[in-house]
């Protein structure tokens, strides 16, 4: 499959395929409706409501939909609009026709689709539940593992099941066995009995292996269902009475080397093999109180960040495979992001700001996630300051210009306590905590430095940037630093840029990035999977698998 024709990642309910979204007071229902006649790509029907990459887009839209639009959700039934069957996983002819870049980053975003589900529930009360109302298998499985709750129909047929090791030949759902393990604490000969039976397992055992929480016969299946969406909103604060926030069209500028919204912009230099990436501060005057911030909607700056920097990560990582270093800049009065985490920081408990900071959050993990050489360069001009400095937090190194001449043109860059407390990691840890492997003597030294404005001097004495060059070498220095990068094998810095920015605590969601996509990544490429007689290669053509049976 090629990915030449360019994917793009905005999409609105009046133009789903796959999915009806209902609602009824604090539950949204979710059911998948899976056109199998609308693929992204051609060659391949997406029958029994399997999924691929456009499935997810729209998956991803419409909870995003629920986050700000409709406060008055508190549930999110997922579910199918199918007889028989919830979810097949993604579909298996897609993934023998697609290239290997094209497998990688679609189970990537379908692994931050899922994320997504256990960020919100975690962290702005939207809470979800699986109604599992027929056969669920791989990925299908894995969307449900990423609900709160899971209700399986106790039908006789319909059951749970990761075939992927029986049938394919490659890894359970990526992040589906992590959670097996990890948040479901299945037992792992039991994990391994399940996870390499194409048959899976249904009923009363599902729920005893811990695969299920309840089951329910068909005829009270709807009832339970309902029951305990109920009883899941009941712990959420998500608000009854409050008005939605629409989420217009991003108005957003495609050339042939360019990319460009209204607070970001993408340039980029295809003979260096280089993206910049240059997010603006906010400027004007910007609502400090709740009334006005809701007036502003989704022209509110830090929404409309948000979404402009999920959307430029999207489309860069998956139309543009060879520009393989981004540099990230910032320009901009430092005061006003100053101003910005004091207002997100002041109104933090608001539904409508907690949705906003979990929406930047989850577009800095994504760019944690990349697999591209992330350098921040601070020059004149730069705003490097509270949120915007997650920035250069999250990259793998950060060059910052002294002037020692010119101290009143020297790029400053400040902490506020937005960087301690409002983005997370998939961690569970702030970037300085990953920084500073959360040593008490940094990071208490960064605490005493937050709200000043620092040089490049000043910055590199707290182990706050990498280089502090001065005018003299700081033009060679970052050219030959990006240069060098550029060189170098793709697949070595892309293996090992994501064990060093997961360098410290561990948990499910590093286990899905920082190693299960890279086996992943691994065994997508081994001939037992898509060589000409690979389980892929076969899959539904009546052949049978040739494996190399080498142990590697």
């Amino acid at each position: 499959m090629s990915a030449e024709a360019p994917v793009d990642y905005q999409t609105s309910p009046d133009r789903y395929r796959h999915w009806k979204l209902s609602f009824d007071g604090p539950v949204a229902t979710l059911a998948a409706a899976v056109d199998e006649d609308a693929g992204l790509r051609p060659g391949y029907k997406l029958k029994l409501n399997s999924y691929d990459l456009g499935v997810d887009i729209e998956l991803h839209d419409a909870v995003n939909r629920i986050r700000f639009e409709h406060p008055e959700v508190r549930t999110v039934v997922v579910t199918s609009a199918r007889d028989k069957v919830f979810c097949s996983g993604a579909n298996i002819f897609m993934l023998g026709l697609s290239s290997h870049a094209w497998k990688v980053n679609f189970c990537k975003f379908t692994n931050e689709t899922r994320n997504g589900l256990e960020d919100s529930s975690r962290h702005s009360g939207l809470k979800f539940l699986a109604a599992i109302n027929g056969a669920c298998a791989g990925g299908g499985y894995e969307l449900a593992l990423a609900c709160d709750e899971l209700i399986l129909v106790d039908d006789r047929s319909s059951a749970v099941s990761l075939p992927e090791v029986p049938l394919l030949g490659v890894l359970p759902g990526t992040g589906g066995l992590t959670r097996l393990t990890d948040k479901r604490r299945v037992r792992h000969d039991l994990a391994d009995v399940f996870c390499t039976t194409t048959e899976g397992v249904r009923g009363q055992k599902a729920r005893d292996w811990r695969l299920v929480d309840d089951i329910a016969k068909p005829a009270q299946f709807a009832a339970k269902v309902h029951e305990r969406a109920l009883a899941l909103a009941a712990l959420s604060d998500r608000p009854a009475n409050a008005k939605g926030v629409h989420l217009p069209p991003l108005a957003r500028e495609i050339d042939a080397d360019a990319l460009r919204y209204s607070h970001v912009a993408v340039a980029m230099d295809r003979a260096r093999r280089v993206a910049t990436f240059t997010v603006s501060a906010p400027s004007g005057a910007q609502p400090t109180d709740i009334a006005a911030i809701e007036a502003a909607g989704a022209d509110w700056y830090p929404l409309a960040l948000a979404r402009q920097l999920d959307d430029a990560i999207l489309w860069m990582r998956t139309n543009e495979l060879e520009l393989g270093t981004w540099i990230l800049k910032t320009e901009g009065d430092a005061a006003a992001v100053q101003a910005l985490d004091a207002t997100l920081l002041a109104h933090a408990d608001h539904w409508f700001v907690r949705e906003t900071i979990g929406a930047l959050r989850r577009a800095l993990a994504r760019l944690d996630v990349s697999s591209r050489s992330l350098f921040a360069l601070i020059e004149p001009g730069s705003c490097f300051v509270g949120t915007l400095f997650e920035l250069a937090l999250a990259c793998d190194r950060s060059y910052m210009l002294m002037l020692p001449d010119e101290p009143e043109r020297s790029p400053r860059i400040g902490l506020t306590a937005a960087n301690f407390a409002l983005y997370p990691m998939v961690t569970g840890e702030s970037r300085l905590a990953r920084r500073f492997y959360d040593e008490a003597e940094p990071m208490a030294a960064a605490r005493a430095a937050a709200g000043t404005l620092l040089d490049a001097d000043q910055a590199m004495a707290l182990g706050l940037v990498t280089s502090n060059p001065d005018d003299i070498d700081w033009p060679d220095e970052t050219r030959i630093a990006i240069e060098e990068r550029v060189a170098m094998s793709p697949d070595a810095l892309t293996g090992m840029e994501a064990n060093l920015r997961f360098n410290g605590r561990e948990n499910m969601l590093t286990r899905v990035f920082s190693r299960l996509t890279a086996w992943q990544n691994w065994i997508f490429q081994r001939p037992n999977a898509v060589g000409e007689k690979g389980a892929l290669k076969v899959y539904g053509k009546g052949e049978k698998v040739a494996f190399d049976w080498h142990r590697v």
